[in-house]
């Protein structure tokens, strides 16, 4: 009885439909945190929207329970689960007196939809698979910039000591060049007035960090993203094949029923 009752939960919670309307309740109460944030409007209808609030939390905190309930302890190996936990736990502090600063991290709820929308978790599992990759790019950027930095202390820092007087205001400056960020007017410009072959250090700079070392970056996260949908793709191609599986040896004790009847 008690597996028929948790199988029961279990094909409610993972039911399109509940899924569905968990996405539904996040964005209203994204909505909701939002309107909440205009003094106009809070003044206004502030006791109906903290009432749905209410509401909506009461409901995310029973389909945790249910799915702990699905789950057991299994629920703690579910990464995602123990997210949706978390955000919650959170949501249900006290948010009075000194931890009134808690109630703005109430949209924190909003990154549930992360863990309901199945394209989103894996977009998500894609950039942490790629984390492990990123290392030895960003180790190589690290190393491009600290190089870049003390030839710009030295070459320019005596005439330009706000943009490059020391290595740590050298490698800011060079991190807003590499973003493109009024690298020309605002930096490269004036140091080419005073030393006109300085081209020669920006131009390599901007090439190698912002076109060479960046689309590393976005190559690996491009790579891990199909190495997790070819995964996803796989498990799912599997579990349709034990789920076959599964209806044919049901059919077969149906037939070896009927026979013996």
């Amino acid at each position: 009885m008690c597996d028929q009752m948790r199988e029961k939960i279990t094909n409610f919670i993972e039911s399109q439909k509940t899924q569905f309307f968990i996405i539904g309740l996040i964005v209203i109460n994204a909505i909701i945190i939002g309107l909440e944030t205009s003094s106009t409007i809070y003044d206004a209808y502030g006791s109906i929207l903290t009432f749905i609030d209410d509401i909506i939390l009461v409901v995310f905190i029973i389909e945790i329970v249910l799915r702990f309930i699905a789950y057991r302890l299994d629920f703690f190996r579910r990464p995602w689960s123990v997210f949706d936990l978390i955000v919650v736990l959170i949501a249900i502090i006290p948010s009075g007196g000194n931890l009134s600063v808690l109630r703005a991290l109430r949209i924190i709820r909003v990154f549930r939809l992360v863990s309901t929308v199945p394209s989103m978790r894996r977009v998500v599992n894609g950039l942490l698979a790629s984390i492990p990759g990123m290392g030895s790019v960003t180790a190589l950027l690290l190393l491009i910039f600290y190089v870049f930095a003390v030839m710009a202390t030295n070459l320019f820092g005596e005439a330009f000591p706000v943009w490059f007087g020391t290595i740590g205001e050298s490698a800011y400056t060079l991190f807003q060049i590499m973003t493109l960020e009024s690298w020309s007017m605002g930096v490269v410009r004036p140091v080419m007035d005073a030393f006109p072959q300085s081209w020669i250090f920006f131009v390599p700079f901007i090439l190698i960090t912002s076109f060479a070392v960046l689309n590393l970056f976005i190559g690996i996260i491009v790579d891990a993203m199909n190495h997790e949908s070819n995964e996803q793709a796989a498990k799912e191609k599997e579990d349709l094949k034990q789920a076959l599986k599964r209806m044919e040896e049901r059919l077969e004790r149906i037939e070896d029923n009927q026979k013996k009847s």
